[in-house]
């Protein structure tokens, strides 16, 4: 649908509530009916408001400015205030998305002063206006998922927008702050962020402290419901708890015992319209007394957005959908899933056709999570950006012994196991542009994940130990240490929702030989051996593959997360990098397209563009060995909504499915060339015949 600029009557608005059930009270005036901006049920507590003056303090960079964000951390008081956490927060989570170096393209092709339109500013790109924060909770008191809305002081009333920014990974609400935070307030839209139940709240189990949803931290029962998160113990558990694994944390995501995912859709779709009712109690026409819904769907452009884990909170809010809350939908990288099976064939000219079809986040975790530290050795991973060191060199060769004598590998020598590890990894769906990526993930995403999830999907409390997994803060000999006050005062504003955390905790094993240690320093009882945890990562393989109780706990809470990659025909732009080692293509973006246009068929919208030499964390962007052999996605994501937002505004065509081709900037890997703009070529409205990405019935074909 386009939108143009228009107002909606109050009779109009009043229909359109009736029909999708908003909540809203109905009152009949002189003959003249209206609905009431009547707060949604889901809100709890009373919602807060600042406003900033775009100078001092602002919506996109806490008064940063352009060059704040690319310099030092802000430092915190102790303990820290709301405002200091809110500062620090917007400073990492920015910098989380996006390379923050002006020769990867910050300052130029994108950042705080690079305008909607392109244009490049010399300022610091900061914005004004008013920041909403509230709870939505189902009345448990336990949900507690952070929503909140930024309506930029450029938001025009007569032809209103939102765009919605759910939290990449497990991050707080300032998770996608850099990306659809900020094109969207660019735009002069609202933008309506949620954590989608995930984080930030830590539970430090030891001192019984929890964080507020401003991110300061509080006494876990002075808290009360007001708390992020608070563990699900009694006193008496938590003591004997501490007394058995003494100085450890619960996190939200992993212990919650509420499997959010689930929900992530639902989260979106109430922050939006929880963004419509803070708009309304601004804007809303004054009738006797009440403000009014004068901004609904009907003349408001609603484009749904994200990356990550916040993109595939945006595909499934779309396939929810069934009010109209939401007009089109663009995102990057999206972790979502689909059930396995439909016969999906995916076929490029230069590989073996995959198909296995769509595998679910839990089952390609924890098998790379086995492989990776062996594939990591492997010849065709040799020149990886942070390669193992000898220590983990020498931990790897026992983890490829120990799958060799499991015959999970094969091979005589660890040269030829650890290259039977990798072909493996390939052979299950990896892209061979992910080759040079396995070791870095292991080391900084792959274990931590894994443990996460099995724990979210299998809804266990912390005290139950998943596998012989906990969280905790580590001293020299890496083993569980107190706490550091000081680290765990901004770890609303540093974490970002699962371990290791920084300095503040790490993940540790309790089952290591020895005792707990962290999990790449842990020795296998099995063995005796030093081989990364092996035995623990056998055990959360297991919950996959296996059929005990806990192993149908986890399996369970994975098949609740399966979307139905029906989007209602809305306009779609889903964005994707073939070098992805995170969210392989072939789990995800690939499938989900396949079996969207399988549901949907000639009423499908959905468009997907592939980018070469492009992955998952363009933050790493900075370090070498991916500054030189990567290219931000992060521009692509913005492309996309560029053009979703011409599309729903001006009716320009969507692009069709390509591949577009990039260059790499090159250069030695300490002095990685600039980026220019023929590095990244656009996204075509006509791509060649070569680049196009064709479907048909249930096959991809894509080009190489």
């Amino acid at each position: 649908m386009n939108r143009t600029t228009h107002t909606l009557s109050t009779l109009a608005a009043a229909a359109w509530l009736a029909s999708c059930g908003g909540g809203s009270t109905q009152v009949t005036v002189g003959g003249g009916d209206y609905a009431v901006n009547t707060r949604p049920s889901f809100v709890a507590g009373t919602p807060a408001t600042l406003q900033y003056d775009g100078a001092a303090d602002d919506l996109l960079t806490a008064g940063l400015g352009r060059a704040g964000l690319a310099g030092a951390a802000p430092t915190l008081s102790t303990p820290a205030t709301a405002a200091e956490l809110r500062k620090l927060a917007i400073h990492t989570n920015y910098r989380a998305i996006v390379d923050i170096n002006a020769a990867g393209g910050y300052g130029t092709l994108y950042g705080p002063n690079v305008a909607a339109d392109g244009t490049v500013g010399t300022g610091d790109g900061k914005i004004a206006g008013s920041e909403t924060i509230a709870y939505a909770d189902d009345g448990s008191g336990r949900q507690n998922v952070t929503m909140m809305v930024q309506i930029p002081s450029t938001f025009d009333v007569r032809s209103p927008c939102i765009v919605s920014a759910t939290s990449s990974g497990s991050r707080g609400v300032y998770g996608a702050i850099g990306s659809a935070g900020e094109w969207g307030l660019k735009r002069g839209c609202a933008v309506a962020y949620t954590d989608k139940g995930t984080g930030l709240g830590v539970h430090d189990l030891q001192a019984n402290t929890v964080n507020a949803i401003d991110g300061r931290r509080v006494d876990a029962a002075a808290a009360g419901t007001g708390s992020s998160f608070t563990a699900r113990l009694t006193d008496a558990e938590r003591t004997a708890f501490n007394t058995a694994t003494p100085n450890r944390f619960a996190v939200k995501h992993a212990h919650s015992e509420q499997n959010p995912e689930r929900d992530w859709g639902l989260h979106t779709l109430q922050a939006i319209e929880f963004a419509f009712w803070v708009l309304n109690e601004r804007f809303g026409e004054v009738k006797d007394g009440n403000r009014t819904k004068t901004l609904v769907p009907a003349n408001t452009l609603v484009i749904a957005s994200s990356v990550s884990n916040g993109a595939g909170a945006a595909l499934a809010a779309a396939e929810q959908d069934s009010a109209g809350w939401i007009d089109g939908v663009a995102v990057s990288e999206p972790n979502v899933q689909i059930a396995p099976g439909g016969n999906l064939r995916i076929e490029r000219p230069s590989l073996p056709a995959y198909t296995a079809g769509a595998k679910p986040l839990y089952d390609y975790f924890s098998y790379a999570n086995l492989l990776q530290p062996c594939a990591a050795l492997a010849a065709g991973a040799a020149g990886s950006p942070f390669a193992f060191n000898v220590t983990l060199q020498a931990g790897a060769g026992n983890r490829c012994a120990a799958l060799a004598a499991a015959g999970l590998v094969t091979g005589a020598t660890l040269q030829e196991r650890a290259d039977n590890a990798l072909a493996r990894l390939l052979a299950y769906g990896w892209e061979p542009e992910t080759n040079l990526l396995q070791a870095s993930h292991w080391q900084f995403a792959t274990t931590s994940i894994v443990a996460t999830y099995a724990n979210t999907y299998g809804r266990f409390r912390v005290s139950d130990n998943v596998c012989g997994f906990s969280f905790a803060a580590l001293d020299g000999t890496a083993a569980p240490a107190a706490a550091n006050p000081a680290l765990l005062n901004g770890v609303f504003a540093t974490g970002n929702g699962v371990p290791p955390m920084g300095a503040t905790m790490g993940l540790v094993w309790n089952n290591a030989l020895g005792g707990a240690r962290n999990h790449a320093a842990a020795l296998s009882p099995s063995s005796g051996l030093y081989d990364l945890a092996g035995d623990g990562a056998n055990c959360l393989r297991a919950l996959w593959t296996g059929n005990d109780a806990n192993a149908t706990r986890v399996q369970s809470g994975v098949a609740e997360t399966y979307r139905s990659a029906n989007l209602r025909g809305k306009p779609t732009i889903i964005v994707h990098g073939r070098s992805d080692t995170l969210i392989p293509v072939n789990f995800s973006s690939r499938p989900y397209v396949l079996r969207n246009a399988l549901v949907e068929g000639a009423n499908s919208k959905l468009r997907y563009i592939e980018v070469t030499n492009a992955q998952h964390f363009d933050s790493f962007l900075g370090f070498p060995g991916y500054s030189n052999s990567f290219v931000p996605l992060h521009l692509y994501f913005n492309r996309a909504m560029d053009a979703m937002w011409a599309h729903l505004r001006s009716g320009t065509a969507l692009p069709p499915n390509q591949l577009v081709r990039t260059t790499p900037r090159g250069g030695a890997a300490l002095a990685p060339n600039p980026i220019s703009a023929t590095n990244v070529p656009a996204i075509s409205a006509s791509p060649a015949a070569g680049d196009r990405i064709v479907i048909e019935g249930s096959t991809m074909r894509l080009p190489d």
